[in-house]
């Protein structure tokens, strides 16, 4: 179960590069359901995300590169490409998923943030540098970006 907020970011913060972060490439085979392949540096995904905004079902499975490679290609729209900062938050078992979008996306910056229930998510008080909640619009998940025109 995936139980995550996602919000806009006002203001990046200023010792960004202090963070560990990975570079991240994701297309989507399928959008109902979501099946997604993604690449996360060297490491490779085939992903089923189930229904639902703040809380759903997902199942990871590992691919091999030449698999990953095989599958992009048959991904329906945009490949999204972004990096991906990694900020634990302090005095919790939190952390910060800072997603810096690239092009057609870019100056799109979200932040996720995993929570082990939905209480904890309800609980939730978000950085001052945090913008607004977004978790219940269906147009910025990945997989709806995906279908974006430009």
């Amino acid at each position: 179960m995936e139980i995550e907020r996602k919000f806009l970011i006002k203001k990046v913060p200023e010792n960004l590069d202090s963070y560990s972060c990975h570079q991240i490439e994701q297309g989507y085979l399928c959008t109902d359901p979501v099946v997604r392949v993604r690449r996360e540096d060297d490491d490779y995904y085939m992903t089923y995300k189930g229904k639902g905004l703040l809380a759903r079902e997902e199942y990871n499975l590992p691919l091999t590169r030449s698999g990953y490679e095989h599958l992009i290609k048959k991904s329906d729209g945009n490949i999204i490409t972004k990096k991906r900062y990694l900020i634990p938050i302090e005095d919790t078992d939190l952390t910060i998923e800072l997603d810096i979008f690239d092009k057609p996306f870019a100056p799109l910056i979200i932040a996720e943030v995993e929570f082990k229930s939905v209480e904890d998510a309800g609980g939730f008080t978000p950085p001052d540098w945090f913008g607004e909640d977004v978790t219940n619009d269906p147009a910025y998940h990945n997989s709806n970006m995906s279908r974006k025109v430009f």
